[in-house]
């Protein structure tokens, strides 16, 4: 089935094309003063396990103004998967996607998989990782909201990030056409073929939007610029707003932000738009990130803040 989740009164959020002058009141408040780098994004914490209020507010700033934040903590090459697992709870971000292939604690460690089933997928190589929000090939009732990724490790090159705020893509998008976000709000624009093990279906057909509002009336994002894997619907609406989106994340924009996490470093965010670079481990390091995807979005972080 279509992932189907629409605000409950459209009206009252400004992801919707029905209401233009909230639509405006919103984006000059978001645009008003918005990061103008990375390093605005940047965080000092002593301890992501336990962090103070003047910390806590600092990050959570962050968040709110652009969806994510970059916490820049004392615990270096620590392995303690409570830091990324603490911060999580700290922000509401309680429940774990436990993806078939991420540890016993619900988090995923990305290295690279020297043998058995994880090196057939490239989070778990040392390629480069094209734009995407994570989880997009999930069920409906199993949306990636959160997204924390924690640096126990870097690699001796290589390896860094370019993020994208999605509301900052719906912006560019709507300001472009708004016709462009009715087409990728369409419930069937984007269809994840099944994954197959050994003949069998291990994970179904997924069909549904790259953009959507929920219920509470924020916006969430299914995404990947990947062209494997991946069948678009096939009009030309949903091409041209496919072609504006990837010539707006392969731009120069001032709102993407570029940086590798060095050991103790972390991005918590709403799930945005990011992609990695391609990475050499050698004896200056090996790459060791924690990943937890949340079905919650970062409490008190939504567009709440706009009314």
């Amino acid at each position: 089935m279509p992932h189907t989740a629409v605000a409950e009164n459209p009206l009252a959020t400004p992801f919707s094309l029905a209401n233009e002058a909230l639509y405006q009141s919103w984006r000059s408040r978001k645009l008003a003063d918005y990061p103008a780098s990375l390093e605005a994004l940047l965080v000092p914490v002593r301890d992501p396990r336990q962090l103070t209020r003047a910390e806590f507010e600092a990050i959570s700033q962050r968040v709110r103004k652009a969806n994510m934040a970059i916490y820049i903590s004392e615990t270096g090459s620590d392995p303690d998967p409570e830091i990324p697992l603490s911060l999580g709870r700290q922000f509401g971000a309680r429940h774990l996607n436990h993806n078939w292939l991420s540890d016993d604690t619900g988090l995923t460690s990305l290295k690279v998989a020297a043998d058995g089933i994880r090196q057939q997928y490239i989070p778990y190589s040392n390629r480069p990782i094209k734009w995407h929000t994570d989880g997009y090939y999930n069920r409906p009732d199993e949306q990636i909201h959160s997204l924390i990724l924690h640096c126990v490790q870097s690699a001796g090159s290589g390896g860094e990030n370019a993020l994208l705020d999605h509301e900052i893509a719906y912006i560019l998008l709507r300001d472009q056409d708004p016709a462009f976000i009715t087409a990728l709000m369409g419930p069937a624009v984007m269809t994840i073929p099944p994954r197959l093990n050994q003949g069998e279906v291990a994970r179904q057909e997924e069909i549904g939007p790259v953009l959507s509002i929920m219920p509470c009336g924020n916006l969430h994002m299914r995404y990947t610029i990947r062209t494997r894997h991946v069948i678009w619907s096939d009009d030309p609406l949903t091409r041209r707003a496919l072609d504006a989106l990837s010539e707006i994340l392969a731009s120069d924009s001032p709102y993407i932000f570029r940086g590798r996490l060095e050991p103790g470093m972390g991005l918590i965010s709403n799930n945005i738009l990011h992609d990695r670079t391609a990475f050499q481990d050698d004896e200056q390091g090996v790459r060791h990130l924690y990943r937890a995807r949340y079905y919650d979005r970062l409490r008190d972080t939504g567009i709440d803040q706009y009314r």
